[in-house]
């Protein structure tokens, strides 16, 4: 082979092989060729190397800035290294793969912080300063303020539930206590602390959930048996007593026996009074969330209530009248409960009006239901009194409810019914002027808009 072609061989795998074969390769034809050739050979050499080198470092550039981009989450990668077409298309796949990793983390990051919000429970998460980096609304709803890029300690001021976090914190303890949260929160929580990382290191979860309708629930049932045996004790402690006189001193004393019998019976009256409503409220409660499915004439419900009290009326020199828009169309509902609801109202009203004055029963009709009026002129109810009148046995005047033969329960009753009827109680009264009890029904069984009414 002669050296011409030896010189254009090693010139081809330069080319291919890298700049510096290329240099090295001119420098073995200059030492083969004439001075002048080979000196003009050397620079045109010398410039295609540099050409190649540049092109490579280029190429080596763009596939930089490639990587660079992806560790910067950048995936909107169209730069192209002509030089590497192999390693181009490599990172542009890992790029798509990329891109679309970033999308399913995206995706599944939304979905965890809707579940998260959607929770009623507060969650909160603080890292290893103690510094809050999430909080859910029920979180910040129950402690009413921002929590979030605060340190737990201006937000939650409850020794236990810190000193539980420092522990999770600080030694990885994870924690479970109850905790009763001071005024104005006045909420009682189960706290579960537990701690994130490696011992706590990377922070710590908080979950809290409300414990206060389980606690009320049970101060309730124990309100509620104290009261019935409370209720049951007088009337059965009264009849013992007469029992006892009848069969000692009073033994041959009729006027005695005529006038304690008389008594007797009215206590016993007043037991099977109670316990016919604790009965009817066991059974209202039970249906409570069932829709009745029937259709009430309401206007012939209130003519028969009026019927049924009407002599009780007139006994105190009182009337009963009713404004009744005609025609009124049926509602769905049950007519017994409905029957009881208006006794319990009209009675109550004709218990605590004046005598010689009247109770008016009036009907309204807003959109899509219908408002029934009860109108006392009786004394009236101190507001401080109205939030909890259906409470169980809340009477606003104990002495005079239980010589009137109220059990304490029938505004109870109301409720309860007016509720499976997806109906709203509310109560206006006025001290000297009177009361005024007003029952709204919905006249479709489509979904309404609930008033506010007395607090359950």
């Amino acid at each position: 082979m002669s050296e011409r072609q030896t010189g254009r061989l090693l010139l081809a795998a330069a080319t291919v092989a890298a700049p510096g074969i290329v240099v090295l390769a001119g420098l073995v034809m200059l030492a083969h060729l004439a001075v002048v050739p080979a000196l003009v050979a050397g620079i045109l050499l010398t410039a295609f190397a540099a050409l190649v080198a540049w092109r490579h470092l280029t190429g080596l550039t763009m596939l930089r800035r490639r990587i660079d981009r992806l560790a910067t989450h950048d995936t909107d990668l169209k730069v192209d290294a002509p030089t590497v077409p192999e390693l181009s298309l490599a990172l542009g796949r890992l790029a798509r793969h990329w891109q679309e990793q970033k999308r399913r983390l995206t995706e599944a990051s939304e979905a965890a912080n809707r579940i998260l919000e959607a929770l009623s429970d507060p969650l909160i998460v603080v890292d290893g300063d103690g510094r809050v980096i999430r909080a859910n609304h029920a979180a910040e709803d129950a402690f009413q303020t921002r929590l979030v890029g605060r340190e737990l300690a201006t937000g939650v001021r409850h020794p236990q539930l810190l000193n539980a976090v420092d522990s999770a914190l600080g030694e990885g303890q994870s924690l479970a206590a109850e905790i009763a949260m001071p005024p104005p929160m006045s909420r009682n929580y189960s706290a579960l602390v537990e701690p994130l990382g490696d011992n706590g290191k990377g922070g710590a979860l908080i979950v809290l959930h409300d414990l206060t309708p389980v606690r009320m629930g049970e101060r309730m049932r124990a309100d509620f048996v104290a009261n019935v045996s409370h209720e049951l004790r007088t009337p059965l402690s009264s009849l013992l007593g007469f029992v006892e006189t009848l069969r000692g001193p009073a033994r041959d004393d009729a006027d005695a026996q005529e006038k304690f019998l008389a008594i007797m019976h009215d206590q016993a009256e007043r037991m099977s009074r109670l316990i016919e409503d604790l009965l009817s409220l066991s059974r209202i409660e039970m249906d409570e969330h069932t829709r009745p499915r029937g259709a009430v004439d309401l206007a012939h419900v209130l003519g028969n209530v009026k019927d049924m009290l009407s002599m009780k009326a007139a006994a105190r020199g009182m009337r009963i009248e009713l404004d009744i828009p005609a025609p009124l169309a049926p509602l769905p509902g049950d007519s017994d409960q409905l029957t009881q609801v208006f006794q319990n109202l009209i009675d109550n009203a004709l218990k605590y009006g004046r005598d010689g004055t009247s109770v008016e029963v009036g009907i309204t009709l807003p959109e899509n239901e219908v408002a029934v009026t009860v109108t006392d002129h009786g004394e009236g109810i101190s507001a401080e009194h109205l939030p909890r009148l259906t409470e169980r046995f809340y009477r606003v005047d104990a002495a005079r409810s239980r010589q009137l033969g109220g059990t304490g329960l029938g505004l109870a009753i109301v409720k309860h019914i007016v509720n499976r009827h997806r109906g709203h109680l509310s109560v206006d009264s006025r001290i000297g002027e009177g009361s005024r009890f007003t029952v709204t029904l919905p006249t479709t069984t489509e979904p309404t808009a609930r008033r506010p009414g007395p607090p359950r």
